[in-house]
């Protein structure tokens, strides 16, 4: 059921309306609509309140809970920051999350069902009194998680700049040695970073889109409508 209410809203961020053009442009007061812009105008106020009501009735997703010892950041539904945080001794432990499929687009036969079971992870491991962290870029399935990159980078508070060219991020992770690899994959894994983390992170991605879309559909409308 998640996954057809998640495939209504994409479906709908991506409707279009298209109106004939051509119409007769009219000579009415200076600053003032054409009738045909107006007919456009209504049809499209009509076409947006449609979609932001048969949007706002979508079920919501069963709530989840994620997995201890993660706690959700306050005010994450609102922003672009971390979704996730937790301490591992001494470390910080922060996720970013995002759908794969914005970032790259889906190459199987069902580039939906690619889209929903497909997240984009940036796992941000810190230390007190370090200026860099420890960046983890991965993918994360129902049933697996998968490192694509692995980076040291200044804290987002860190005086140090992130832009200097002096800065070395990193090795390509596929160049590493398998042995390495595992390695890596391992130290996230202790830290609560695997597959468990999907079945929370999906629905919350869920709730933000469905979010962003009625509010798309509102700033839209206030727009076309303001005088």
């Amino acid at each position: 059921m998640l996954r057809r209410a998640v495939i209504q809203s994409k479906a709908c961020r991506l409707w279009r309306l298209t109106a004939t053009r051509g119409a007769a442009t009219g000579s009415g007061t200076p600053g003032s609509k054409p009738a045909s812009a107006a007919a456009v105008d209504s049809l499209l106020l009509r076409s947006l309140k449609e979609h932001y009501l048969e949007v706002s009735r979508l079920n919501p997703p069963p709530k989840v809970n994620p997995p201890s010892p993660f706690t959700i950041i306050k005010g994450a539904l609102d922003s672009n920051g971390p979704v996730l945080k937790r301490t591992y001794g001494k470390e910080e432990i922060s996720i970013f999350v995002m759908r794969l499929a914005n970032i790259i687009r889906g190459e199987g036969d069902d580039p939906e069902e690619d889209g929903i079971n497909q997240l984009f992870l940036h796992v941000d491991v810190s230390k007190p009194g370090q200026e860099v962290s420890l960046q983890f870029l991965c993918g994360l399935y129902p049933d697996a998680l998968g490192i694509h990159s692995v980076s040291m980078r200044p804290k987002v508070d860190s005086s140090v700049d992130a832009g200097a060219p002096s800065i070395y991020s990193g090795p390509v992770f596929e160049d590493l040695d398998e042995k390495m690899r595992d390695a890596l994959h391992s130290f996230i894994e202790e830290r609560g970073v695997n597959e468990s983390l999907f079945p929370f992170l999906q629905a919350w991605l869920y709730v933000k889109d469905h979010r962003n879309l009625l509010r798309w559909f509102k700033s839209a409308g206030s727009f076309i409508k303001e005088k």
